[in-house]
């Protein structure tokens, strides 16, 4: 029996970051990125006005109030050969290149507003009402760091300083597929034996939510030649398959079979509670890497936070693949099988200061983690943990905290 630290370790060591590649913004969003972004040019470029009133040299203002003629008026997006020469002054723009001669810019509402004439009745220090150049970006300047996720911010940003493409790694393409005679589609009449198809739904969506592009093929019979057949299709666009078996032990024996033919994949007993029964390995021309997840849904689930979750992230390039884990008081007795890690689906919350988990009720495999927004870590070695005691725990969600 392999420990989960063992199996986790297999895994990312075949599972790679994917190469970077470059493409638009829009495109950009959701990725990690794999170059810095950096400002080849200041931002402004040039010194501009961050507000409306009159461009002046503030030596002239200094004794304010004074009056000084307009020789004209400079808008935003215009230019303009104007020029301030000394005891003049130009009506100007919020966002309007500031003209030649002019180093501040005096409110609108410290004057009288005249238009041949201006009286200013306030001075305005040097730099006044002025974005300098490179006052938000300096030329050289690292605005995005390589590994950043790429949100709006970052898009935006990126298109701020002129940048049209980036360098990113692209989110891993994952093909979801769940093989059972017994399965039956959501929404169908279900008959003596036969179970709906939650896996590849829950799967399919925690993929998005990891990062990915998902794409659930659905139910496949358990007769090897349909399932050859379309894990051998699918391998065009996957970077990454995730196959649940049915309930029954026809569905994993096909699996098994099947994938042995395709490439180099092991089923495991991992020791770990729920879902002991792991497979794992590479199929194709391409070596794509094959996840084979318990049939039951909680533990399908769990699985797939203990190590679909890890490879999926490795594969994006972020530097930190894990959820993060808090050490909590546990609120309740926390019981687990010997000599297997358990994952007991959890509440966490936060009581007096301090972080305290409860396990959730446990009516079946069906609702799975649905009740829970923590899973509470008992380790190998350990049986039994007390309420009151100390218990690591991984972080699913914020709901509740």
């Amino acid at each position: 029996m392999r420990s989960v630290d063992e199996h986790l370790a297999e895994i990312l060591s075949v599972v790679q970051p994917l190469a970077p590649l470059e493409v638009g913004l829009l495109d950009a969003h959701g990725c990690v990125l794999a170059q810095d972004v950096v400002a080849t040019a200041p931002v402004p470029p040039y010194g501009v006005a961050s507000l409306d009133g009159y461009a002046v040299r503030s030596s002239d203002v200094a004794g304010a109030p004074v009056a000084l003629p307009v020789v004209g008026d400079v808008l935003a997006g215009t230019p303009s050969p104007l020029s301030v020469q000394p005891g003049l002054c130009v009506r100007i723009g919020a966002g309007a290149l500031l003209p030649s001669g002019a180093d501040a810019v005096v409110p609108t509402s410290w004057t009288d507003s005249g238009i041949a004439q201006v009286r200013v009745d306030r001075p305005a220090p040097a730099a006044y009402g002025v974005v300098l150049a490179g006052a938000e970006v300096a030329a050289g300047e690292t605005v995005v760091a390589a590994g950043s996720h790429l949100g709006a911010a970052q898009i935006g940003l990126a298109a701020g300083i002129g940048q049209a493409r980036l360098q990113v790694r692209p989110r891993p393409r994952v093909v979801v597929l769940a093989s059972g005679n017994e399965l039956v589609e959501p929404g169908n009449p279900i008959g003596p034996g036969q179970a709906y198809d939650s896996n590849t739904m829950s799967m399919t969506t925690a993929c998005l939510e990891a990062g990915a592009i998902a794409y659930r093929v659905g139910i496949v019979k358990d007769d090897g030649r349909s399932l050859r057949d379309t894990l051998e299709d699918q391998l065009v666009r996957a970077d990454l398959i995730l196959l649940s078996a049915g309930v029954s032990a026809s569905s994993y024996d096909a699996i098994r079979e099947v994938l042995g033919r395709l490439g180099k994949v092991a089923f495991q007993d991992v020791a770990m509670d729920p879902g002991a029964l792991h497979g794992f390995g590479v199929i194709g021309p391409d070596a794509t890497p094959v996840f084979g997840l318990p049939g039951d849904p909680l533990g399908a689930q769990v699985s797939f936070e203990a190590f679909v979750r890890p490879a999926l992230r490795r594969m994006l390039g972020v530097p930190h693949i894990a959820r993060p884990m808090v050490s909590a008081r546990a609120g309740a007795d926390l019981v687990s099988p010997a000599g297997r890690r358990s994952f007991v689906r959890a509440w966490l919350e936060v009581k007096d200061g301090a972080y305290v988990v409860t396990p959730v009720s446990s009516r079946g495999s069906v609702t799975g983690l649905s009740a829970a927004n923590a899973l509470a870590v008992v380790p190998e070695s350990v049986e039994h943990v007390p309420a009151g005691a100390a218990v690591q725990v991984v972080m699913l969600e914020r709901r509740g905290l």
